[in-house]
C-alpha cells in the first residue's frame, strides 16, 4: 500500500504552502529522507521529505499552487500505482463538519476551544482510540513518530496533560460568541483562560472587523515593463508587515554614535583566542546581541509588545538578528540571549542561517522575538531608519564600523566610530525612556567589557 506524501506543518502558525518546486520527476525511485518538494510558507522556504522508499506519484496540483497543511501531495509506493488520496471533510452549513453518517438524532454540540477535525490526520490506531476516548482532535496534536508526520499515543497523553485550562464562566463566553479559544492567551493561574481574556479577545475581534478597509490602489499609468515578478510568499508576507508597521505604529527614529574602539579590539582578540576552538570567529551581531539582551533587561519597558489595549512587558528576551537570503528578508530568533554565553549565541545564529540558506529553518527558529537588530554596516551603510519588527517595541539598526577624527581630551584622534539607529514605538514608551536605553548600549559597545559580552 502507498504512503502519502504530505504538507507537513511547519510551525503553529503556518495554515497554508505553496508549491515552489519538484525536486525529482513525477515516477521516480526515491528513498526515505530524500527531499522531494520545495515549499514557502509566509516566513521562509522548506524541503519536504520523502516518508518511505518507493516511486512517487504527484497528485493533481500546479507549481505555484497554494495548498493547506496536512493536504497530500503525492504517494510513494509500487511503480505501478497512481496517486489516491482522500479528501478532507467537506464543511456543512453553519461552518461545522457534515457527520459522518446519515443516522437521525441531535448532533453532538461541538467543544469551545477545539476544532473540529476537517483535515486528514495521520496516527497511529492506539493515538486514534485514545483521542476518540478523550475527545482530542488530532490536527492540534504535535506527531513525534515517523520524523515528526504520525501521532502517537504519547504524543495525545503529552496534549492533554498540556491542555488549556477554562474557566467554565469563559468557556460558556467563548460558545455563545463563536471564540476559538486556541487564539486566547490565558493569564489566570497556571496559564488559566479567565473570563476577562475571553471578553479582550472577543473586543479585539470586534475593533478589528471594525476597522476601515485599505483603500485598492489607484490604477497606475501605461508603461513599458520590462518584467513583471508576482508579489507572492515570502515577498508578499515582507510587504504586508512592513506595510502594517509603518501605517499603525508611532515611529520615532533615534540616531546615536559610538565609539567601537574597544568593541573592534574585543572582537579581534576573541576571534584570535577562540576561532579555532569554537570553530567559527565571533562577529560584531552576537556581540551586539548580548549588549542588546543587558539592556533589555536592565530597561525592561523595551522588551514589550502592544496586545489591544494593553502593553505587556516580556518575560523572555528573544533577540531577532535580521538576515538577508535568496529568498527575500529573514530573522532567525535566539532565545533568552541574556542566559547564553557568547560561544552558545553565536553558535545557534550561525546554525539558524545555514537552517534558512538551506530551505531547512525550523519554524520556532524564526519566530518568537522580542526585539531585533538589522546591520547593514557590511554594505557601507551609515545610518538608516528601520522598519520596526511587529509586534515588537522596537528595532536596531547598526551602521558600518568606520576611522573617524574625534575630539578627545582636546586632542583631535582617530576612533573607529558606527552609527546607531534606532525606531521605537512612540505608543508603547517615550523619547526619553528610548533615549536612555540607546544610551547604554552605546556604552556597553564603548566599554566592551569582555566579562559583560561573553559571558
Amino acid at each position: 500500500m502507498a504512503e502519502e506524501l504530505f504538507i507537513p506543518k511547519l510551525g503553529q502558525t503556518v495554515e497554508e504552502v505553496t508549491l515552489l518546486k519538484w525536486q525529482v520527476q513525477d515516477g521516480d525511485k526515491v528513498k526515505q529522507g530524500q527531499e522531494v518538494l520545495e515549499v514557502e510558507t509566509d516566513k521562509a522556504i522548506f524541503n519536504v521529505e520523502a516518508v518511505d522508499d518507493g516511486y512517487i506519484h504527484f497528485g493533481p496540483f500546479e507549481i505555484g499552487q497554494v495548498v493547506p497543511v496536512l493536504t497530500v501531495v503525492a504517494v510513494i509506493g509500487a511503480q505501478d500505482e497512481t496517486f489516491q488520496a482522500a479528501q478532507p471533510a467537506v464543511p456543512a452549513a453553519g461552518g461545522q463538519n457534515a457527520p459522518a453518517s446519515s443516522s437521525s438524532g441531535p448532533a453532538a454540540e461541538p467543544q469551545p476551544g477545539r476544532a473540529q477535525p476537517t483535515e486528514k490526520n495521520f496516527a497511529s490506531p492506539r493515538a486514534r482510540r485514545l483521542a476518540s476516548e478523550k475527545g482530542v482532535d488530532l490536527s492540534q496534536v504535535t506527531p513525534t513518530g515517523g520524523s515528526g508526520t504520525r501521532v502517537t499515543e504519547s504524543d495525545v497523553l503529552n496534549y492533554l496533560s498540556t491542555e488549556m485550562k477554562v474557566s467554565p464562566v469563559a468557556k460558556r463566553m467563548a460558545a455563545e460568541a463563536n471564540l476559538d479559544l486556541r487564539s486566547v492567551q490565558g493569564s489566570g493561574q497556571r496559564g488559566e483562560i479567565t473570563r476577562e481574556d475571553v471578553a479582550a479577545a472577543i473586543a479585539a475581534r470586534a475593533a478589528e472587523k471594525a476597522a476601515p478597509q485599505t483603500p485598492s490602489p489607484a490604477t497606475l499609468p501605461s508603461m513599458p515593463v520590462s518584467e513583471s515578478i508576482p508579489l507572492a510568499g515570502v515577498r508578499k508576507v515582507i510587504a504586508q508587515r512592513m506595510g502594517l508597521s509603518a501605517q499603525t505604529t508611532a515611529r520615532v527614529t533615534l540616531l546615536m554614535e559610538a565609539d567601537a574602539t574597544e568593541l573592534v579590539i574585543l572582537r579581534e582578540k576573541l576571534k584570535k583566542q577562540y576561532e579555532v576552538k569554537w570553530g567559527f570567529a565571533p562577529g560584531y551581531n552576537e556581540l551586539l546581541a548580548k549588549a542588546c539582551a543587558i539592556a533589555l533587561r536592565r530597561f525592561p519597558y523595551m522588551n514589550a509588545r502592544l496586545n489591544g489595549e494593553t502593553i505587556e512587558r516580556l518575560a523572555d528576551v528573544n533577540i531577532g538578528i535580521a538576515v538577508d537570503a535568496d529568498q527575500g528578508l529573514v530573522v532567525p530568533v535566539i532565545r533568552d540571549v541574556d542566559q547564553k554565553d557568547l560561544q552558545t549565541v553565536g553558535r545557534e545564529f550561525r546554525q539558524y542561517v545555514d537552517e534558512v540558506r538551506a530551505n531547512k529553518a525550523n519554524p520556532d527558529h524564526i519566530s518568537g522575538g522580542t526585539f531585533t537588530i538589522t546591520n547593514l554596516g557590511m554594505y557601507d551603510v551609515d545610518g538608516f531608519t528601520p522598519v520596526i519588527n511587529l509586534p515588537e517595541a522596537a528595532i536596531l539598526g547598526v551602521g558600518r564600523v568606520a576611522p573617524q577624527p574625534v575630539v578627545r581630551e582636546n586632542q583631535l584622534v582617530i576612533r573607529k566610530m558606527m552609527t546607531l539607529s534606532m525606531a521605537f514605538d512612540h505608543r508603547l514608551t517615550d523619547g526619553a525612556p528610548a533615549a536612555r536605553f540607546l544610551q547604554y548600549i552605546k556604552q556597553l559597545i564603548e566599554e566592551a567589557s569582555e566579562v559583560s559580552l561573553t559571558k
